[in-house]
């Protein structure tokens, strides 16, 4: 991952905008539906510049932004200074520090699991799963399409990735597809797919991948 970090520092200057510009309602529309109405605490896993959190937190949720780019970071600090708001320096697959808080009733690793290699994602989805409550939601987005050169993407099996939030004791609530909102993305015919899935047990040995130190 840290190739891809350097890559969104890099082109922070462009991307801030880019992200700002985009549409939380929008964007969650393929799973809108399936959102907490009442106050949840909510992880936000790639907060980028905590646009998505920010709009969560309008509704009156507590959430964990989760970012580990530091321009990125910064610049969702400054921008979104709503209180209900706590950022995180922390990073996918492992995520050691978030994982120490209380679990969540959602989390959302949006526009993330394309920069993780297969092996990242099989820690990765354990580690979401651990953070999510038991009965809680977890929502990913999956990219279809290349990437920025300085962003490298890998290819996402929709299949796979069910079969293995199965496997750590998910739901399949909804799989749907979307369009991309962003129009250089169209044009290089990026689509997405939406997978919502609801924690209903972790087995023992989902530990097979250890936390880090505390």
């Amino acid at each position: 991952m840290t190739d891809v970090l350097t890559g969104y520092a890099e082109a922070s200057a462009g991307l801030i905008a880019r992200f700002e510009a985009i549409s939380t309602r929008d964007l969650l529309a393929p799973v809108a539906d399936l959102l907490p109405v009442s106050p949840a605490r909510i992880a936000d896993i790639g907060a980028g510049t905590g646009r998505d959190a920010a709009w969560f937190a309008s509704k009156g949720h507590q959430v964990l932004a989760v970012e580990p780019v530091e321009e990125l970071r910064a610049a969702g600090m400054a921008l979104h200074r709503d209180k209900r708001i706590a950022w995180l320096d922390d990073r996918l697959p492992d995520l050691v520090a978030a994982r120490r808080e209380p679990a969540f009733d959602l989390v959302t690793a949006c526009a993330v699991w394309q920069h993780l290699d297969e092996d990242d994602r099989a820690v990765g989805i354990c580690h979401l799963a651990e953070m999510t409550a038991d009965g809680g939601l977890l929502i990913l987005s999956l990219r279809h399409g290349a990437g920025a050169p300085s962003r490298r993407v890998f290819p996402v099996d929709v299949g796979r990735t069910l079969a293995g939030a199965r496997e750590i004791g998910f739901d399949i609530v909804r799989v749907a597809e979307a369009a991309s909102l962003q129009a250089g993305n169209q044009a290089a015919g990026v689509k997405w797919t939406w997978l919502a899935l609801r924690k209903v047990r972790l087995p023992a040995n989902t530990n097979r991948f250890p936390r880090g130190p505390l």
